[in-house]
């Protein structure tokens, strides 16, 4: 399950539509479609990702090992700025 989420993040990666970390995903403009978060988040750091959904309106998808999926060191959040990518990732979890 995490290998499929890691290939669309990785396809979101290439085409410039994937926003690493916090401070980076509060900076972003536009339209976040999804945020994807890492259950090991400290408690403030799962408190900004919760504004940050209710900012953006987003649905938020916790999972495991997010910092190995996006090759990012120590990444607690990944927002989805590409729409289909983002639909593709919520129904894989709904699995």
């Amino acid at each position: 399950m995490a290998s499929k989420m890691g290939t669309y993040l990785g396809f979101c990666k290439r085409a410039g539509k994937l926003t690493l970390g916090v401070n980076a995903a509060m900076a972003a403009r536009g339209r976040v479609y999804l945020l994807v978060a890492d259950r090991s988040a400290s408690q403030n750091t799962q408190k900004e990702i919760q504004k940050l959904a209710a900012r953006f309106a987003c649905p938020v998808v916790w999972t495991e090992g997010l910092a190995e999926l996006v090759h990012k060191e120590a990444c607690k959040v990944a927002a989805v700025r590409e729409e289909h990518l983002a639909a593709a990732i919520i129904d894989q979890e709904k699995e």
